[in-house]
């Protein structure tokens, strides 16, 4: 039985998980829109799970919509570069946080601060943006992946047309 390899490459796993700005999408009733800031990510060793982080009060609209739909659509954009991944699934689901997550959450803090500091941005204003005590994890398994960096490869799939 032959399985398509993940959608999601390792030097793609790796910008997910690194210093970037992530905002996380839903959809409620009506296809009405909600967006929450993403605090952190893990991508599974196989590459076939994404974990996204989000503070729960500030996503209370989108964890709503999460349990009623499982639609995600997930945007990592490094500011420095403009460079813009984003990733959809339809499985998105609450999962506990795994051993090792608050350190996770916090060298992404560390590396989104560095990518800021020499746009301006002092450390103090980026741990204040993406700090939360209440952190929940939403997992799901990437359906389709695009290149959104502008230019002329924007919309370009990444991986396997599913």
């Amino acid at each position: 039985m032959m399985t398509d390899p993940p959608l999601i490459d390792d030097p793609h796993a790796a910008f997910l998980q690194d210093g970037v700005s992530m905002s996380i999408g839903g959809c409620g009733p009506g296809a009405a829109p909600t967006l929450a800031r993403g605090v952190g990510c893990r991508v599974a060793p196989d590459r076939r799970q994404v974990t996204v982080f989000v503070s729960a009060a500030q996503a209370a609209p989108l964890l709503a919509c999460i349990r009623a739909n499982g639609m995600i659509a997930a945007v990592f954009s490094q500011p420095s570069t403009h460079r813009t991944v984003q990733i959809k699934g339809r499985d998105a689901r609450l999962v506990p946080l795994a051993e090792g997550d608050q350190a996770l959450l916090e060298r992404y803090r560390k590396a989104f601060a560095a990518d800021l500091a020499p746009l301006g941005f002092q450390e103090v204003q980026v741990q204040a943006l993406v700090t939360c005590a209440d952190v929940v994890a939403v997992a799901f398994t990437p359906a389709e992946a695009y290149v959104q960096t502008p230019g002329p490869n924007a919309g370009e799939r990444l991986g396997n047309a599913r």
